[in-house]
């Protein structure tokens, strides 16, 4: 009991921690968002421009797909540095949870788009011919055949995207992004406070299986098979 007084009682966790967190519920929300509007169509569009796809292209899939690919392959911090220039473009600062999105977006659309692909990829091609006897225009099929039968997966895929956002959203604090990553390393690990590093963990950790069982939940509900 003594332990969690001063856990309670801890002036940083009183008044910062609150902040913090809220801080990167904004981050993760806002950057997640962006993704879902950006990465699925980009991923629809890497089915689509595919051999065999409904638009194909080998040309536009490859240079959609290589661009991809290295954005992927990235690591996130390094991913942060590089952007700088373009996030003091587009925020006017390098600092702070707003300027935080602009990376997180950037490292997170491609890592959906890829998901996106993998998730269409495996609706059954007899769908797609069944809607394609019956005149549905390309347009139809992308969304009432693709996307509705893969939903679920689509669904799961998101979640695991958001999860992976809450992650870099942490290291974000190690270029002053703001949120739970910089209380952690300004309070927890520069001031050798175990208390403070503890309860950072423990509220990323609750924001993931928060997030896990939101999606879980949705896809479950949207899965008729």
């Amino acid at each position: 009991m003594s332990w969690l007084a001063e856990l309670w009682n801890h002036p940083v966790i009183q008044h910062k921690l609150p902040t913090a967190t809220l801080e990167t519920l904004e981050m993760v929300g806002l950057a997640s968002l962006l993704t879902l509007l950006l990465g699925l169509p980009l991923g629809l569009l890497l089915v689509s421009t595919a051999r065999g796809g409904l638009t194909a292209n080998a040309t536009v899939n490859r240079v959609v797909g290589f661009v991809a690919n290295i954005v992927r392959s990235l690591p996130f911090l390094i991913l942060m540095i590089s952007v700088i220039p373009f996030t003091r473009l587009v925020v006017g600062t390098s600092l702070g949870w707003q300027a935080a999105v602009v990376p997180l977006t950037i490292g997170a659309i491609p890592f959906y788009a890829r998901l996106v692909e993998t998730a269409v990829r495996d609706v059954s091609p007899g769908k797609v011919e069944a809607a394609r006897v019956i005149g549905a225009t390309r347009r139809g099929i992308v969304v009432q055949v693709l996307v509705r039968e893969a939903l679920p997966a689509l669904v799961a895929s998101f979640t695991v995207t958001v999860i992976a956002l809450v992650g870099y959203s942490a290291m974000a604090g190690v270029i002053g992004g703001g949120g739970l990553g910089a209380l952690a390393i300004s309070y927890g690990y520069q001031r050798f406070d175990s208390v403070v590093m503890i309860a950072c963990v423990v509220v990323i950790v609750v924001i993931v299986a928060v997030v896990q069982a939101v999606g879980d939940l949705v896809a479950r509900r949207l899965d008729h098979r």
